[in-house]
């Protein structure tokens, strides 16, 4: 506790962020029966309201809780806050709705028919805030708003889980900004509220140069380099994951045209495309126009490398092109004898004395480009050229 009251403590050297008020020696008792008669049925009561949602609270029963509260009556307690203020509260109602405050009670010393509790370092309005939330699960809007970093830390520090899940879902909910993401990102750390700091982590690495311009991030800097030189380094690896990524869903791209190459290759030398087909068949008048993307740029490689002179001695770029395509097909023909793609059963007698390493890369590729098919989720196409 020490800890987190120096971290908090260093981190609001320029800030208005709320310091938490220290925990009370960590003792056992069992409460007095009397008292936990006198809130159980107020207790019950306020449990079904949070499970029902906040509107489904009767307005008379909330009155009678904000009534008990305002009027004080018959209160046994009188917790201290900054500036010399007070606030009256009942023993059996905090003590039911915070452990905490329950040993508190037990450790503090009576001061004529009342018990003493001192709250420091939170504004007193945020307590009168939390305290009155205790009596009746009920907030107001603005209250929330303006006071949400406290009574975060608060029901945290005091150990009501549903004040604090509420202020976790208020600030999920909008909240949260960039202004104040370094903050509740650090408060998030301190309060144990996984959620929230993965929120506010996400919210910094996607806006960051804004989020490295506020003040949050100018005092955190000062105070906590070492959580600085980590969220740089998650930055660096979120850059790295996302380029990573990018060559990714480049190569499925890549292997993905290749594959449509290899469909339209097949396509044309079987079926015949416009004024590029089998030399036994005759292209189509009436022809419709053609679903493969990669057909035209085909047509016109297949055209040059059929007329090109250059292609013998090797000069050629667009035939070394067509020529890498079709042995590429043959090695993903599952019929070389019965193929009708140029050059199909040369390459694939070719490979069968191979240099190891240049096959294995052939291998590799033909690999990748059936496995990008299959994950693309289309249907799988017969390479083999036979009719």
């Amino acid at each position: 506790m020490e800890e987190m009251g120096s971290v908090v403590d260093n981190m609001v050297k320029n800030k208005n962020i709320p310091i938490p008020p220290p925990l009370p020696c960590p003792t056992t008792s069992v409460c007095d029966r009397k008292v936990m008669a006198m809130a159980m049925a107020l207790v019950r009561a306020q449990d079904r309201s949070r499970t029902r949602g906040q509107t489904s609270v009767n307005s008379g029963t909330k009155d009678m809780w904000e009534r008990l509260f305002d009027e004080a009556y018959r209160a046994d307690v009188v917790l201290h806050t900054d500036d010399g203020g007070k606030i009256y509260g009942h023993s059996s109602v905090l003590g039911m709705t915070s452990p905490v405050m329950r040993q508190m009670m037990k450790q503090s010393k009576r001061k004529g028919r009342r018990r003493s509790i001192t709250i420091r370092g939170v504004p007193h309005d945020a307590v009168r805030v939390f305290i009155r939330f205790l009596y009746s699960s009920c907030y107001n809007a603005n209250e929330m708003e303006e006071y949400i970093l406290h009574l975060l830390i608060l029901s945290h520090v005091y150990v009501v889980p549903h004040l604090k899940k509420e202020c976790e879902k208020q600030l999920e909910n909008g909240l949260l900004n960039i202004d104040n993401a370094m903050d509740v990102f650090q408060l998030a750390l301190l309060c144990d509220a996984p959620r929230l700091s993965l929120i506010c982590h996400r919210m910094i690495l996607n806006n960051f140069k804004a989020v490295s311009a506020t003040e949050g991030w100018k005092v955190m800097k000062e105070a906590h380099p070492i959580l600085e030189r980590e969220i740089l380094a998650t930055i660096g690896q979120a850059d790295a994951r996302q380029k990573d990524f990018e060559r990714k869903r480049n190569e499925r791209k890549m292997y993905v045209q290749l594959y449509d190459a290899m469909e339209a290759l097949v396509h044309i030398c079987r079926d015949g495309c416009k004024t590029i087909g089998p030399h036994d068949k005759a292209p189509k008048e009436d022809e419709a126009p053609c679903t493969y993307s990669a057909c035209k740029g085909l047509e016109l490689l297949l055209r040059h490398f059929a007329a090109c002179k250059l292609r013998v001695s090797g000069g050629c770029a667009q035939c070394k092109r067509m020529g890498q395509l079709l042995e590429l097909h043959s090695r993903l023909c599952v019929d070389s004898d019965a193929c009708r793609v140029p050059l199909c059963r040369n390459f694939k007698e070719r490979s069968r004395k191979p240099n190891k390493k240049e096959e294995m890369r052939w291998k590799i590729l033909a690999r990748k480009i059936l496995r990008s098919k299959s994950i693309s989720g289309a249907p799988f196409f017969s390479l083999t050229t036979t009719t």
